[in-house]
């Protein structure tokens, strides 16, 4: 049985960006930095902008991993009404701000085999054994498709790995993120976390022995809403730490929360808000994507109202 706790008075009195001020019990486990908003990552008039908001940041070093990259770290995101696309910006610090890579977007909605309304959510993830950075994304909302790429910018062979019919009762399976992450007895190498629409918006997982193909999905959500007293929650992240591992991942409400989920993905520890919205996010963080450069811990997110949202640099503060 996994174990479902909530951890009262967590979010309560939380400021801005911040966590709870002392008094309050802290929602993060230890070691996990408070961020506070530095700056938005794109500075607008974009070349690629078709509907005027952007969503799901994904944060990569690619310089310990290419040779003729555009700089140290890609950024990538998309616009998620119709017809999406997925992009990238470059930059050399984390600090920002990025530069616009001039031919996007890499993967548009014209699919080899298919047209589709859009495509958004890009998750890019390094496979070291095959040299290749694989991609994330979905595209319809029903449909999460992975695509390949030798230099992190021309993508190929998008291939559908999941949809609605793998995971029986659910009417949307999006917003994956893919992570190295063994599960004990599963032969795997890369877990899948995803929102799934089934009584409200859950967080899914499955799991692969490549992140290619040999996918398998837990009909069983892994985190629910009811604890954190929200409708829904989407957009996880999965993060490591003190020998153990946690969910990262936003909810109605607008606040961004982190839940125990353990090694082996048996608990549900719920823990709290360690993110809530700064002045400038306009009542709304979600999509966290994290990295480190020379030694600080950044977290990229979007903000803003759903359908005009933005992608926001955060900075470590302090350690919890």
């Amino acid at each position: 049985m996994r174990r479902r706790t909530l951890l009262s008075g967590v979010a309560a009195g939380a400021t801005a960006g911040l966590l709870a001020p002392s008094g309050a019990r802290a929602a993060l486990p230890a070691g996990m930095p408070t961020y506070r908003y530095l700056r938005d990552a794109l500075v607008p008039p974009l070349r690629y902008d078709p509907t005027g908001e952007f969503i799901f940041p994904c944060i990569r070093g690619v310089y310990d991993k290419i040779s003729g990259a555009r700089a140290r770290f890609y950024l990538y995101y998309a616009p998620h009404e119709a017809p999406g696309g997925i992009s990238v910006a470059y930059a050399d610090s984390l600090d920002g701000p990025f530069t616009e890579y001039e031919a996007n977007p890499l993967i548009d909605n014209r699919l080899p085999t298919t047209t589709v309304s859009h495509v958004s959510s890009p998750h890019v993830i390094w496979d070291a054994p095959t040299r290749q950075f694989f991609c994330y994304f979905h595209g319809e909302n029903t449909t999460t498709r992975v695509a390949r790429s030798r230099d992190g910018l021309s993508f190929t062979d998008e291939t559908p790995i999941l949809s609605t019919r793998l995971v029986p009762g659910t009417s949307e399976t999006s917003y994956a993120r893919v992570f190295e992450h063994s599960l004990p007895g599963r032969g795997n190498k890369y877990v899948m976390l995803f929102m799934g629409v089934k009584n409200g918006r859950r967080i899914f997982y499955g799991w692969s022995p490549n992140g290619w193909d040999g996918w398998q999905f837990s009909p069983t959500p892994l985190v629910a809403p009811e604890p954190d007293g929200v409708t829904d929650i989407s957009a996880p992240a999965l993060v490591k730490r003190n020998g153990t591992a946690y969910v990262a991942y936003h909810g109605s409400d607008g606040r961004m929360r982190i839940t125990e989920v353990g090694n082996a993905f048996d608990r549900e520890n719920h823990l709290g808000v360690f993110y809530s919205p700064a002045a400038s996010d306009e009542g709304r963080a979600a999509a966290p994507s994290f990295g480190t450069d020379g030694g600080t811990d950044y977290m990229f997110y979007e903000a803003g109202p759903r359908l005009s949202a933005r992608i926001c640099i955060a900075r470590a503060v302090a350690a919890a």
